[in-house]
């Protein structure tokens, strides 16, 4: 009886022995996948290989394929992206005008303030843009549609050229014309010099400079050679010399006068670029060039519409707009305006550095 009671312990244990084994292995078959691969459930979500957080690689060509490199590609892609559309990545120019760097001289610069560049691989002689693919997400070129001339642009200068892409792109003085990605904000020149071969541009399309060594050449110059200022007159303005303000004419509204209320005038032969004066000998007697301020004794008048520029003899002439100015001899009193359209070529002035309307 006891061994009969044994075998059936012994029974039993087999049997609870069988199921605690059949459920281990359900229970293990429930982890594999159907294909039985060997890979967990959920491990579908991981990211694929090489793409790691960084995304797409080579968006801006050649990326590496280390994560590493993926995420210094992405970095560098976001941060020209973003510098690229404040600067206006694609788009034109607008109205284009310039503004007097104090380290650059005439920097030409779009209606939204950015300064403008050249670069020194392409030619102007035929126009000709060798800026492409990444260098142009760099120096994004500015198109030559919705871009014209504004104040101090010659629009005789603007031109186009045919990109590699067929696109349209704006040319100044033959030369292509494009923007700086890291130019993020109205007046930065962070291009100037960059490789030794991109420059901002100046409203002739020769590179920006000084106007102390960009003064235009006269025919009366020679290589090497400065002119020399007459002992009884200042090769340079005065600091705080004479002012520039606007006074009110009764026939042609608002005009500009020098400190004295003297009606200035600008001569329609006067080149506005290169700036030069063609009042000579007798003409500049009776149209006395009117002497350069200092911008900060002006009134009424935008102050960077006031420069200068070196005549012949050496002195400094007043410029308003790009253009010299002067003053008529047959003025007698403050506000005469007599001189407004001798010849049909000497006007009066507005605050706009525009000749005036009227008699």
């Amino acid at each position: 009886m006891l061994t009969k009671r044994y075998g059936l312990a012994g029974l039993c244990v087999l049997l609870v022995g069988l199921v605690v084994m059949a459920l281990w292995g359900s229970m293990s078959s429930s982890a594999k996948t159907p294909s039985g691969s060997g890979q967990l459930v959920g491990a579908q979500d991981a990211a694929p290989a090489g793409g790691g957080s960084y995304g797409s690689y080579g968006s801006y060509g050649g990326a590496s394929g280390s994560p590493s490199a993926g995420a210094s590609a992405s970095a560098g892609a976001s941060a020209g992206a973003s510098a690229g559309a404040s600067a206006g990545e694609g788009q034109a120019g607008g109205t284009l005008t310039w503004r007097n760097d104090p380290k650059l001289g005439m920097v030409v610069t779009d209606s939204q303030g950015f300064t403008l560049y050249r670069f020194d691989k392409d030619t102007a002689k035929p126009p000709m843009s060798n800026c492409n693919d990444g260098c142009a997400k760099t120096w994004p070129p500015v198109a030559k549609e919705g871009t014209t001339a504004g104040t101090g642009i010659d629009a005789a200068m603007l031109g186009e050229v045919t990109r590699a892409d067929g696109s349209k792109q704006l040319t100044l003085g033959g030369w292509p014309v494009y923007r700086y990605a890291q130019d993020t904000a109205a007046g930065d020149t962070k291009g100037q010099g960059v490789g030794g071969v991109w420059f901002a541009l100046a409203p002739d399309g020769k590179k920006a400079a000084p106007a102390a060594t960009a003064a235009p050449a006269y025919p009366s110059e020679t290589a090497g050679t400065a002119p020399k200022p007459q002992p009884s007159q200042p090769a340079q303005p005065a600091t705080g010399g004479a002012g520039v303000s606007v006074t009110t004419n009764a026939q042609l509204g608002q005009i500009v006068v020098d400190a004295q209320g003297m009606t200035l005038y600008q001569y329609a032969k006067d080149p506005s670029w290169p700036m030069k004066s063609m009042c000579e000998g007798q003409c500049a007697v009776t149209w006395k060039p009117a002497p350069a301020v200092d911008p900060s004794q002006v009134k009424g008048v935008d102050p960077k519409l006031i420069g200068k520029m070196q005549r012949t003899d050496g002195t400094w002439q007043l410029s308003i707009n790009c253009k010299p100015v002067y003053t008529f001899a047959g003025d007698k009193a403050p506000g005469d305006a007599n001189g407004n359209g001798k010849d049909n070529l000497w006007s009066a002035v507005n605050p706009a550095g525009k000749p005036v309307t009227g008699k």
